[in-house]
């Protein structure tokens, strides 16, 4: 329920941020307010905020009314730190501007950004953001800063609080300051005077109390995210240096970090990684003892159970499989900028454990891509456990911190502790250089028992790592919800009050995440579970990390993976509640859209999830279980009729394009939108890219003597579609692609019946499961015949369909996309001659399924002098035909493609749908790469 302080906050806050912004709808509060950790709360509402001026009306308002906010970056938090029951405010895509400065030793830098988009603008410069958390791909700036997020190479000394410059920062009361700026210091110090003398004298208390500061010194060698960055106070004099580093770790709830002044740290250009395997993990812990004494930037222990986990995934390396018992390895690895220093320190490394009992020797490896194979053994590790979980249960990833000289023991305790419980399939693997582990198990929360177990291991756990090794609860997750109670337990109770003290100081009202870090309930880590009910085969192994958002199509206008499971399973949970059945009819109306229908069904998701998870799959299934019998009977007389079907729509583009000539763009444009609106959006939404009618295919005579045969099978929207209205090469795919091969000297064959032939992709992204395999065996037996069962190649136009007939055509037949014959049949055939032009390229999801965005580049590079591969534009969003009917989805995908091509003088891809949406959102025409292919090529001399 709403308290008549939300609605009048609500009510204000819409002179402030558009309506579409706020979210109040039940199902929409629900999927926007999970994150990556296993608790939930509800919001009462969601806010995307654009800026920093929204985001310090929504905080005046707050303080205004009392009302609890909550501010959250990715939502990768593990903690219970990204959630609320009040309101929920959203940092997105609008904040991710940065800036380079002295000679790119500082990045200045938003919230929004994306950890790993940060380090690719320093790449050239050979410079670095210093934390590299493992979420570093989806972790953003914001939720990296405030919960003091480390990693695997940072350690203690180049994580945020260390390599933090300035900062710009709101307080609860809308107060914003500019550390780096002194008017706005000096005006703060007018506005809050009781902030910088209660800083200053909590400083001399701590430092006028030696057993009090030298614990905060000594706790902080160690990585530490347990509650508040004391050593803030400890650190420095400077009041506006400690409130910047109190911000450092504080899980927003001491403010709002809206700007990051980052000193950078150099990124050396030579690595080189070795996977050494002891035979105990006594062993490696004491190779891990003479280690840090050694030149090393990475030093990761991985137990047996851990390497089983991984031992039969593809690509692994052999010293993992057949392990015997107690085996533990430690992934190290050196770098350098200079290559002969590289191998003076693996030689000094490898000397330094010699005298430790080893498996085999060992040999470092330079090769980057064996040793993203030795990185890919620690990464698989914590989706490993997830993956083989009962559905229903959780994976909880803890991560605990020793003193360096209690490591091996530590281990060895928490490793019994584990036993005792009967948490079998857990594993431990951690960065043993700071003596920080992580511990993986599964956990059901539905029933009571299990719940009494998790929290009598936990006291356990706690007990041992805070009391007995006098070691940090939380090394690098945060405090957030889930340690909360345990802070005072790690900390005594004069550091604890201290913290309480900074809480009230700068967060009085205790608006900003209240619950998180300070938290007086002891049963706060065991309320708000959230339930993992079953929903799909597919999904049911997600665990919600959100690691698949960055590269969803839909995540700025519907719903993202994680979205659509986590709102799937809360209509499955309902469905299963007699009470709640009065809710499900408007909310599976609401899923059809914001799931169902805007899902590009693209399958990008999978390639980011730990457990492999293609929701796109899901989907499809879901619209297949959602198709009505006349859908299906409709689907079943398309499915045989489909030249007649094609002739239809080529007759209907022929008359679209006449309208086109006869009335202009404007006219059309505004019919359109007319159209769409009285049709409440059942008409597809026409666009001045809309293809223009494909001419018929001409048979090419063959000469039977030549053996450069090959088939040549154009999908059905190169058949149907020819180029848009405005499109200077008036020239159809077809026709194209036979030029070309003939100039190379190939005879060209075409399947029979070739108008009636589909590969079933156009059924199957709409649920039509059956009918789209009858269309595939039908092409396959087609193709089979007129390659005479394999003999000859067989060339598709269009990825997304090659695509499909990889996986359900025979495996006689050797299958081409345009990216692979190009670069493997037509460079012994043609001359390729680099033309004076700056192309743009635009790999469909396909093509990265198929990992072929390296070879389009290498293509594209082999026929222009400039080619453009715009960063984070992934799947297009038009989705087959879906950018005609929910357009918005491929305006949204497309959002940042324009500003990256405007220079660019032509543009190609491998999908006649995707270029309707690519030409129509980047202002340049896109074509199939067959075109500038030719254009490049020439016969041989």
């Amino acid at each position: 329920m709403h308290t008549a302080s939300h609605t009048a906050f609500y009510n204000e806050l819409l002179s402030h941020i558009p309506k579409e912004r706020i979210y109040k709808d039940p199902l929409q509060v629900l999927a926007y307010g999970t994150d990556a950790s296993f608790y939930r709360l509800i919001p009462k509402m969601v806010v995307d905020a654009e800026s920093e001026d929204e985001v310090l009306q929504i905080l005046k308002l707050a303080d205004t009314h009392r009302v609890p906010v909550t501010f959250r970056a990715a939502g990768t938090s593990l903690s219970g730190q990204g959630i609320s029951d009040s309101v929920l405010v959203r940092i997105g895509d609008a904040w991710r501007n940065y800036r380079i400065t002295e000679n790119a030793t500082r990045f200045i830098v938003q919230p929004g950004l994306i950890g790993s988009h940060a380090n690719r603008a320093l790449l050239p410069f050979g410079r670095k953001i210093g934390p590299d958390p493992a979420s570093i791909d989806s972790a953003k700036i914001g939720g990296i800063v405030a919960n003091n997020a480390s990693g695997m190479c940072c350690g203690v000394a180049e994580n945020s609080y260390k390599t933090l410059d300035s900062m710009r920062l709101a307080l609860y009361d809308g107060t914003l300051l500019d550390t780096a700026c002194e008017a706005s210091k000096k005006e703060f110090e007018e506005k809050h005077p009781e902030i910088i003398n209660g800083l200053a004298t909590l400083r001399n208390r701590v430092m006028a109390d030696d057993d009090l500061s030298q614990l905060i010194t000594k706790k902080f060698k160690i990585k530490n995210t347990t509650g508040y960055s004391l050593n803030a106070l400890v650190d420095f004099e400077d009041p506006y240096e400690i409130l910047q580093h109190l911000m450092v770790g504080s899980e927003g709830t001491l403010g709002f970090i809206s700007e990051v002044t980052y000193r950078t740290v150099v990124e050396p250009k030579y690595k080189a990684t070795t996977l050494a395997m002891f035979p105990s993990l006594k062993d490696a812990c004491l190779a891990t003892m003479e280690l840090k004494k050694q030149p090393v930037s990475a030093v990761e222990l991985m137990d047996e159970r851990s390497l089983r986990s991984v031992s039969d995934k593809p690509g692994m390396p052999d010293s993992i499989r057949n392990i015997g018992a107690g085996t533990t390895s430690l992934l190290i690895e050196t770098a350098s900028n200079d290559q002969f220093e590289l191998e003076a320190q693996i030689k000094q490394i490898v000397g330094s454990i010699d005298h430790i009992s080893k498996l085999e020797p060992v040999e470092f490896c330079l090769d980057p891509i064996q040793c993203a194979q030795f990185w890919a053994v620690r990464k698989g590790l914590f989706p490993a456990v997830g993956a083989v979980r009962e559905t229903g249960t959780t994976v909880i990833i803890e991560d605990v911190a020793f003193p360096p000289e209690s490591f091996a023991d530590g281990v060895a305790r928490l490793d019994e502790l584990l036993k005792k419980y009967n948490y079998d399939l857990a594993i431990m693997f951690g960065h043993a250089l700071e003596g920080n582990l992580h511990f993986v198990f599964t956990q059901d929360f539905g029933i009571p028992s299990e719940i009494e177990r998790y929290q009598e291991f936990m006291d356990d756990v706690c007990e041992m790592v805070a009391t007995e090794y006098k070691g940090s609860l939380k090394a690098e997750h945060g405090t957030g919800r889930n340690m909360a109670p345990f802070v005072e337990l790690e900390w005594g109770q004069k550091a604890h009050t201290l913290m309480r003290e900074i809480k009230e100081l700068l967060d009085p009202y205790n608006l900003l995440n209240p619950g998180v870090i300070i938290n007086d309930d002891p049963r706060a880590h065991l309320t708000a579970l959230k339930p993992l009910p079953a929903a799909h085969d597919i999904v049911d192994k997600c665990i919600e990390c959100g690691f698949c958002e960055p590269i969803c199509p839909s995540a700025n206008v519907t719903f993202t993976p994680r979205q659509r499971i986590t709102s799937l399973r809360e209509l499955h949970r309902l469905q299963n509640s007699p009470s709640e059945q009065h809710k499900l009819k408007k909310m599976w109306a609401e899923y059809n859209y914001l799931a169902i229908d805007t899902c590009a069904t693209d399958g990008l998701c999978h390639t980011r999830c730990p457990v492999d998870i293609n929701t796109g799959n899901m989907i499809k299934d879901l619209r297949s279980q959602h198709a009505s019998s006349f859908a299906n009977s409709t689907a079943d007389w398309v499915g045989r009729n489909f030249s007649t079907v094609a002739k239809g729509v080529q007759t209907a583009l022929k008359g679209a394009s006449l309208a086109h000539r006869l009335f202009g763009t404007r006219v059309m444009d505004s019919g359109a939108h007319a159209l769409r609106v009285v049709s409440l959006k059942k008409i597809p939404l026409w666009n001045k890219e809309m293809p223009t009618s494909a001419k018929p295919i001409s048979p090419v005579p063959v000469n039977d003597k030549n053996p450069d045969k090959v088939v040549y099978f154009p999908s059905c929207i190169s058949r149907t579609m020819g180029p848009s209205k405005d499109d200077t090469n008036k020239t159809d795919i077809p026709q194209k692609t036979v030029q070309l091969l003939l100039k190379a000297g190939y005879e060209v064959l075409f399947p029979q019946d070739m108008q009636n032939l589909c590969c079933g992709q156009a059924f199957a992204s709409k649920g039509f499961t059956a009918q789209g395999e009858a269309k595939s065996k039908e092409l396959s037996d087609a193709l089979l015949e007129i390659s005479e069962n394999g003999k000859y190649p067989v060339l598709c136009d269009t990825s997304p369909c090659l695509h499909r007939m990889l996986d359900y055509m025979d495996k006689r037949l050797t299958l081409y996309d345009p990216i692979r014959f190009c670069l493997e049949c037509l460079p012994e055939k043609l001359d390729f001659v680099k033309l004076p032009r700056k192309v743009a390229i635009h790999p469909t999801c396909t093509v990265r399924e198929m990992n072929l965005v390296e070879p389009l580049v290498e293509l594209a590079n082999m026929c222009a002098e400039n080619v453009v591969l715009p960063d984070d534009v992934y799947c297009c969003g038009f989705a087959g035909d879906r950018g005609f009917s929910f357009p918005e989805l491929n305006k949204a995908a497309l959002a940042d493609l324009p500003k990256q091509v405007e220079d660019c003088d032509e543009a190609y891809s491998t999908s006649r749908t995707c270029e309707v949406g690519l030409s129509l959102h980047s202002g340049l025409t896109y074509r199939n790469i067959m075109y500038l292919v030719d254009d490049a090529t020439v016969e041989k001399k």
